[in-house]
């Protein structure tokens, strides 16, 4: 069973990340369980690469897409300490005070979030949810001023660059044609995509049809 189709999106909501823990012979990822990310402001990302064109016989012959992935910005209240000693690489001593050392590395990590579908359009029942299979970051700046009259909240702000996978994954999200399966387990585990299924699927339509 499918999900019913959407019509909008807005909103940011249930920011995770994996920690990639290793890459096999092959490339392929061993993702960590995905941990939330809470305080989640605003998401920004622009895809990377430009199609070009390929001229011959007088024209257009061939259009070569080049997905060099997405960069963006993610704004959270405040990057938790999971995170920074995670992914940023960032180190903990034994009194509990957080540290950098400019030989730590950063690791890569799935970033998963979802975008709010809005309550008030109707037909619009699910939340679209995403997967950025391979992400880093970089280190927020420090930023900060002294008390006025009227108080503004200080976020904290994640430089991220998505790449392709060994295998060219980038990206991944849910529609109408997502199972509730995975649609409710998106965030249990990374996903992993099965094409197998979806191409033995379509021969069996065509062959129906024939």
């Amino acid at each position: 069973m499918a999900l019913e189709k959407n019509k909008v999106k807005f909103g940011l909501n249930k920011v995770h990340y994996a920690k990639i823990l290793s890459f096999d012979d092959e490339g392929v990822p061993t993702f960590a369980e995905p941990v939330r990310i809470p305080g989640a402001v605003s998401l920004s990302i622009d895809a990377e690469g430009e199609a070009s064109n390929f001229y011959a016989d007088d024209g257009v012959y061939y259009v070569l897409n080049n997905n060099s992935g997405y960069t963006g910005d993610l704004e959270i209240a405040l990057v938790p300490l999971d995170f920074a000693t995670d992914i940023l690489g960032e180190q903990l001593d034994k009194n509990g005070v957080l540290t950098e050392n400019n030989t730590a590395e950063v690791s890569q990590f799935a970033l998963l979030f979802e975008f709010k579908v809005g309550i008030e359009f109707s037909g619009d029942k699910n939340k679209i949810r995403h997967c950025l299979f391979c992400c880093s970051a970089s280190r927020p700046a420090t930023e900060s001023s002294t008390i006025e009259a009227e108080k503004e909240v200080k976020t904290e702000t994640l430089s991220l660059t998505a790449t392709a996978l060994n295998n060219g994954l980038v990206k991944a999200r849910t529609c109408e044609q997502t199972s509730i399966e995975t649609y409710n387990n998106w965030y249990k585990s990374v996903y992993t995509p099965d094409f197998a299924a979806s191409e033995k699927a379509q021969k069996s339509a065509a062959s129906v049809k024939v």
